[in-house]
């Protein structure tokens, strides 16, 4: 019996073609062609070892080498799969809009437009085109940011947690800093503010208690050695009952009094009014600044709806100062993102249509009204496609900002709910959607699917990859 099992494996060994008869195919040509010889050979050669490895374990060929067009199919499959770009886009209907491991904001078409621009020409990312000299990359973002929030000048780099080491770095490194003991966050990726202090080569003083801080603790640990007083704000947890706070104006009169440096990371960095939408207002740059406080670091990305980068708002001698310290070109961003966030921060200027243009400011005004329909042509175009194995229905949700913002406050939305039935299983069609050309990427709950529609930004386009994902079950 053993000897049988050899002889027929044998044959079925001989039986594959050879390298150089594959590649002399003129059939696979196209591939040849499209992705270059090492590839296509790469390909092959795996082919031929999945094709050894099912004589080995099953004593026969794979189907795909019926012929030379199924050959073809399969390595034009295997091909494509292996060049597909890993950062593809995907439909994020998880049901938080701001999904840090999806990427968080999406950009508008005014921001892609700069950055295909950018990309495509040499453009005077550091030039005065008027003097004819060297200028700064940051001056135009700058000069945006003074019109929008009234600050002196600004400084740009790649994210909020290098804006708040930079910041702390040129301003206070070798001296004390005065945090209240409630505002000592740690945010994603184990971001935490006594380690930043602690790189940033500055001694953190804590004052007050995790829930109430007055403003005699501030005052009571000011030294001959304090380098700037500093407020978080706790963006990603909400404490509540009995507590108290010192606001940045209080804190601003102090610290002019005591020539001290205010400043304040404000991580999301809202430059709007949140609460038309049903959210609660985030603390904006320009609020900080009115009371008093000297330096204002926040995301360009999360609620401003940018690129991710950070920036630092506020007293032109201490931007001044930062942009003249050494982690400054460490951290600097380049002509993309540049590109991007100045393209961003023009939306601004223009309040009536922010909600329009900006994909952030989009989803977070759809009313509920609005989904409930799409939701309603969905799923009548939908329900065939996926029965008998799976049943749709339309289910009111809520849906969270995202990214460490607003984590008690939620907008009411809609989701298509699939349920399997007849046997089937919730989590192969899970598994199916995220092998789509196009993933889409819900949240499971109570056994259902649930695909929540205030992320999707184009529902037609949404309905086609979701009727072609069904055709493919």
């Amino acid at each position: 019996m053993m000897t049988q099992v050899l002889d027929t494996q044998e044959k079925l060994y001989r039986a594959l073609p050879s390298m150089d008869a594959l590649l002399s195919q003129d059939a696979l040509q196209p591939l040849l062609q499209s992705y270059g010889k090492a590839e296509f050979k790469l390909a092959l050669n795996q082919m031929l070892a999945a094709a050894r490895s099912e004589i080995a374990s099953r004593q026969q060929l794979p189907q795909w080498l019926d012929s030379v067009t199924s050959i073809f199919e399969y390595l034009a499959d295997q091909l494509q799969a292996s060049h597909r770009h890993s950062l593809q886009p995907v439909w994020n209907l998880t049901g938080t809009i701001l999904h840090t491991n999806l990427g968080r904001s999406q950009q508008s078409e005014a921001a892609i437009e700069a950055v295909t621009s950018v990309m495509r020409y040499p453009t005077p990312l550091e030039f005065e085109l008027e003097a004819g000299k060297r200028g700064h990359r940051d001056n135009t973002i700058s000069e945006l940011m003074h019109r929008l929030t009234g600050a002196d000048a600004c400084c740009v780099v790649n994210n909020n947690a290098a804006a708040v080491l930079l910041m702390l770095s040129a301003v206070s490194a070798g001296k004390e800093v005065i945090v209240s003991r409630g505002e000592l966050v740690e945010i994603g990726g184990a971001f935490r503010i006594p380690d930043i202090m602690r790189q940033a080569g500055c001694k953190l003083v804590e004052v007050g208690t995790t829930n109430r801080t007055h403003l005699r603790d501030y005052e009571a640990a000011i030294t001959e050695n304090t380098g700037a007083i500093m407020k978080v704000h706790t963006s990603n947890y909400h404490i509540s009952g009995f507590t108290a706070a010192v606001d940045e104006a209080l804190l601003g009169k102090l610290c002019r009094e005591r020539a001290i440096p205010l400043l304040s990371d404000l991580g999301s960095g809202a430059l709007t009014d949140m609460r038309r939408f049903g959210l609660k207002q985030e603390p904006t740059p320009q609020a900080m600044l009115a009371d008093g406080v000297d330096l204002v670091s926040f995301s360009g990305d999360k609620l401003l709806g940018g690129p991710q980068s950070g920036l630092i708002v506020g007293r032109q001698s201490l931007i001044n100062d930062i942009q003249r310290h050494p982690l400054k070109r460490a951290l600097r961003c380049d002509k993309l993102i540049l590109a991007a966030l100045e393209a961003t921060l023009r939306h601004y200027l223009k309040p009536e249509t922010l909600d329009r243009e900006l994909p952030i400011m989009k989803k977070f005004a759809r009313t509920q009204g609005e989904l409930q329909l799409q939701a309603q042509r969905l799923q009548t175009a939908l329900a065939k496609v996926y029965a008998p194995a799976y049943s749709l229905q339309i289910i009111d949700c809520n849906t969270q900002v995202g990214s460490g913002s607003q984590p008690d406050t939620f907008l009411p939305s809609v989701a298509l709910a699939f349920s399997a039935v007849n046997g089937a299983s919730i989590l192969t069609l899970e598994r199916h959607f995220k092998t789509a050309t196009r993933p889409v990427i819900g949240r499971i709950a109570n056994e259902q699917l649930l695909l929540d529609l205030r992320g999707a930004d184009d529902f037609d386009a949404l309905l086609a990859d979701l009727q072609a994902s069904g055709a493919a079950l």
